[in-house]
């Protein structure tokens, strides 16, 4: 099958604010692939942005539904520091250290605003 002109169109992508589906603003991506998931920043120039939900929205073309926009609920937020890709995903902090929270929201319990080099309940997992 070859593709068309017409079904070679750049997705769109919306940035909105997590608390009130505001638009913050819009992108275009050749590939869906360059979609960031949830648990992922988005750097925008100096600004940046976690990603915490998805959400697609699609067509109705020649009788087919066809994915159109994709709307991203982010936070600003700049990636912290002690951010670091572990097993497939983001974490904050320690990984290995057994009260980390193992996301890229929260460090831990413990010392929720980090550093983990300075909590004194850090033990290996």
């Amino acid at each position: 099958m070859v593709a068309r002109p017409e079904d070679l169109r750049a997705m769109r992508i919306e940035l909105r604010q997590v608390d009130s589906d505001r638009l913050i603003t819009m992108l275009q991506v050749d590939e869906p692939c360059d979609v960031p998931h949830p648990g992922r920043w988005l750097s925008l120039g100096e600004r940046s942005y976690l990603v915490l939900q998805r959400r697609h929205r699609y067509q109705l073309r020649q009788g087919r539904y066809e994915l159109v926009t994709v709307a991203l609920q982010v936070r600003a937020q700049r990636q912290p520091d002690d951010a670091r890709w572990w097993e497939g995903r983001w974490v904050i902090g320690d990984p290995m250290c057994r009260f980390n929270a193992l996301s890229p929201l929260l460090r831990c319990a413990v010392l929720p605003e980090g550093p983990c080099d300075r909590c004194s309940h850090r033990s290996p997992r």
